[in-house]
């Protein structure tokens, strides 16, 4: 807590300061303990951590931050690892799993790959019927036309109306000396209702006397091989082949292999839009993907006008609930509506009155900027004492942002505190901060 100005001037004559040091003190806004950084979803991973790291050692040490995170079992991490032996983080790679899983099922009880038809049936795979929780499992029940109810990786609980989930767990991770997640501090906290969830469980299964038809079920990839999501991107890639591996080896849908495009939507939205195009003459009705919120805002009316399914495995934008999509968008990470209160628990937690929030300028920045602010007023800080900062992300090349103006701007704040929400390119935001004096190594 900062003195009141009357203790203030007390101490300065009680101590026989100067006028100007009195007068400097009066000026200063932020805390005289070390600024603390946090994170989100978009950067709280090692491939983030690295580049710091090697840069500025320990200049993140003791950052903290949230993410949709379920603990996942060893096996599945295995499993994971056998996919791609150079994992370095598991972040969405239960959602990717999850959402191509409900694809096909859906896919196997509507018995046709047509999205028209099957788009009806996605939350219904998630909401009555009999529980099941693996590919083979699952599968054994569609063929024979049983309603089920998948439980899988992360989705606990039925999809919302909107096509999301209805809760989740975040983790909170914390940064080491070395700039890697430490495992051991990490804390997992459900969110979210069971009650949201839909009451509609949509169509029954198609009787297994009709003839299945559009075999085989061919899903476009568009998650970010390239751009400043990139970063991410590596375990959601490995969740959807996983899944994809074993779904043909419990027997395919509708009688034939999964097939999967992988394609790249280059983190830029015209580019996305481009290979939406070019999968779908390639036979593609389901896509898997978008990652980013940014590219999803864009392709969302672009797959309703297509009428083809967008099935997203961390575009958690809270703005993408209220798109019109035509019944087409899906995904499996929560809103950001979700993870606006539990990044406000977390820094509130820490006693902070008074924060910067540095954000990248999209439909995922601004959003859940937004949202963290307005949970922390709720939760008691004043609107002056929070700070909002945007920036324009690299189109390619993350290493290319540069922030003078914007690090200026929060060292004069003086927060106690600051948050930075960007994708692969935040590394190079927090190094911006500590090269415009906003440095956590440094007592203000």
């Amino acid at each position: 807590m900062r003195p009141s100005p009357g203790i203030r001037l007390f101490l300065c004559a009680a101590l026989a300061l100067s006028v100007a040091a009195c007068g400097h003190q009066e000026e200063s806004k932020g805390s005289h303990a070390p600024i603390r950084f946090y994170g989100a979803d978009g950067n709280m991973k090692n491939t983030i951590g690295e580049p710091v790291g090697k840069a500025q050692p320990r200049l993140i040490d003791g950052m903290k931050g949230t993410t949709p995170l379920t603990p996942l079992t060893e096996d599945f991490k295995a499993r994971l690892r056998a996919i791609d032996p150079n994992l370095k983080d598991y972040s969405y790679a239960g959602e990717s799993y999850d959402a191509i899983v409900i694809m096909a099922l859906a896919t196997q009880l509507a018995r046709t790959t047509n999205a028209k038809v099957v788009k009806d049936y996605v939350n219904g795979v998630t909401i009555g019927g009999k529980d099941c929780a693996s590919p083979d499992e699952c599968l054994a029940l569609a063929t024979k036309g049983t309603d089920l109810r998948y439980r899988g990786i992360t989705v606990k609980t039925g999809f919302k109306d909107s096509g999301e989930p209805s809760t989740t767990s975040y983790g909170t991770l914390h940064f080491n000396a070395e700039s890697q997640i430490n495992r051991q501090l990490t804390e997992y906290v459900g969110a979210g209702s069971e009650a949201a969830a839909s009451t509609d469980p949509g169509p029954a299964p198609v009787k297994i006397s009709v003839k299945e038809t559009g075999a085989p079920l061919i899903i476009g990839g568009l998650t970010a091989i390239t751009g400043t999501n990139s970063g991410s991107n590596p375990p959601k890639r490995a969740g959807a082949k996983l899944a994809i591996q074993e779904l043909n080896a419990a027997g395919g849908i509708l009688g034939k292999p999964v097939q999967f495009l992988d394609g790249d939507d280059g983190t830029e939205a015209e580019k996305a839009k481009a290979r939406l195009a070019e999968e779908i003459s390639q036979g593609a009705q389901m896509f898997f993907g978008p990652s980013g919120s940014g590219v999803a805002k864009a392709l969302i009316p672009e797959a309703a006008s297509k009428k083809v399914i967008l099935f997203a495995p961390s575009a958690t934008s809270a703005a993408l609930s209220d798109l019109p999509d035509g019944g087409y968008f899906f995904r499996a990470a929560p809103s950001d509506e979700l993870q606006s209160r539990a990044l406000a628990d977390v820094i509130m937690r820490d006693g902070l009155r008074r924060v910067s929030i540095l954000y990248r300028n999209d439909a995922y920045g601004e959003g859940l900027q937004k949202g963290v602010k307005d949970e922390l007023v709720k939760a008691g800080l004043d609107d002056i004492d929070i700070q909002v900062v945007g920036y324009e992300a690299p189109k390619v090349n993350a290493a290319d942002l540069k922030i003078p103006g914007q690090a200026t701007q929060v060292k004069e704040f003086g927060p106690e505190g600051v948050l930075v929400i960007g994708l692969t390119e935040s590394a190079y935001a927090i190094l911006g901060l500590a090269a415009g004096g906003v440095d956590p190594r440094v007592t203000n």
